[in-house]
């Protein structure tokens, strides 16, 4: 049995990740704005020339994309092993729905893509409309929050946990390329030592992350996308019990508001200054572009409500108390909010720098409408909450 204590210690920190995930939406939109503005102003070629500098042999975009990022991924982990212990995912029935709906609204998403682009230049693209951005997600729940139970927040933010969890296979299977097995099994030498000196019970927080450093290293030198490093180190921590005194916890703590107000806010800065040229408008309506707003606005929904109805009609697994096929549909509606992670994999996928921004402005119009239709469906279909219920009893 999980203490009480336990689990309050985990809705602490569950209430921590929604807060600042939400403030985050609002910096994250704040920065995209700036970037925008900078790469069309006069000072776009400026922009342009800071992101591109090398430093130490990367550029400062490769070294928010490659190392801050890392930092990103690093917390997901956290948040997934969390969840797998003490949270959402923590019993094969209450795991099965979110696990599920993450599943269906990444092969559905993926499927619309391909159907548009199968067999073309395009098609590497496919993982781009998979993804969900939990903090523009979370950022638009909360601009409703009278009419979404916390239920509903926490459920999301599963799916979208699982989602970043597939984003990484993705990411491993498809987008690494020119494999180096020797660095790759260094790195796989360095990540047992961590996981050894875990079993020793050796909790310093900053030995695992001075080693991680060392893994992060071997993993960008490997091929294998150097993100996925993050993920690793965080099943590397130890969680213990999962208390407040544990190293993993103490880690989640104190990353959330630097990854939410630090890391990702870079991220749109350094991703999202897109060059606004003339004919952009019609550039939504090639096949690319038509496959990532497709994907995204409908076949996000379509995925993850689909994979709903079917374990609950089967009863497979069941709905969190309060909620409706109604609030779920508002929820996928919301995961069809892609922006970090469809920028993310568009970086990957693709190397023609004009099409790359060509997909983001297909990225960023997909974000936009599926926000726009997120919030009308809640205003006009889902009642006002009469009290936010509690996560834990007290």
């Amino acid at each position: 049995m999980i203490s009480l204590r336990l689990l309050n210690g985990s809705a602490k920190l569950v209430r921590e990740f929604l807060a600042s995930e939400q403030l985050g939406g609002v910096v994250l939109a704040a920065c995209t704005l700036i970037a925008l503005i900078a790469s069309n102003s006069i000072f776009g070629e400026q922009y342009h020339a800071i992101l591109h500098f090398d430093f130490c042999g990367l550029t400062i975009e490769e070294w928010i994309n490659d190392g801050l990022m890392t930092i990103f991924f690093l917390l997901v982990g956290l948040e997934l092993e969390r969840e797998v212990y003490l949270g959402e995912l923590r019993t094969i029935k209450k795991a099965l729905l979110p696990v599920a709906a993450a599943i269906g609204g990444m092969i559905v998403p993926s499927g619309i893509f391909l159907m548009f682009n199968f067999g073309t230049e395009f098609q590497r693209g496919a993982g781009i409309p998979t993804a969900t951005d939990i903090a523009f997600a979370l950022a638009l729940l909360s601009v409703v929050a009278k009419r979404v139970p916390l239920e509903l927040k926490v459920f999301l933010a599963a799916v979208a946990i699982a989602d970043d969890l597939g984003a990484v296979i993705l990411i491993a299977l498809f987008y690494s390329k020119n494999i180096s097995f020797v660095y790759l099994l260094c790195a796989a030498l360095v990540f047992a030592f961590l996981c050894v000196a875990n079993r020793m019970r050796v909790n310093s927080i900053w030995f695992y992350l001075a080693v991680g450093v060392l893994l992060w290293f071997l993993m960008l030198r490997s091929g294998i996308h150097a993100t996925i490093t993050g993920v690793m180190l965080s099943f590397a921590i130890p969680f213990r019990d999962g208390g407040e005194e544990s190293p993993s916890y103490r880690l989640q703590h104190k990353l959330h508001y630097p990854v939410a107000l630090g890391v990702l806010p870079m991220f749109a800065l350094a991703n999202t200054g897109i060059s606004i040229a003339d004919g952009w408008f019609a550039g939504l309506f090639e096949s690319c572009s038509l496959g990532i707003i497709f994907g995204l606005c409908i076949g996000k929904p379509i995925g993850i409500l689909s994979a709903t109805f079917l374990l609950v009609g089967t009863r497979l697994s069941e709905l969190p108390t309060g909620l409706t096929l109604r609030h779920v549909f508002g929820a996928s509606i919301a995961a069809g909010i892609g922006f970090t992670m469809s920028i993310f994999v568009t970086n990957l996928a693709f190397s023609d720098h004009a099409l790359i921004d060509s997909c983001k402005m297909a990225i960023l119009a997909s974000s936009v409408l599926s926000a726009a239709v997120g919030f009308m469906w809640f205003t006009c279909f889902i009642p006002i909450v009469k009290s936010e219920p509690e996560l834990v009893p007290e």
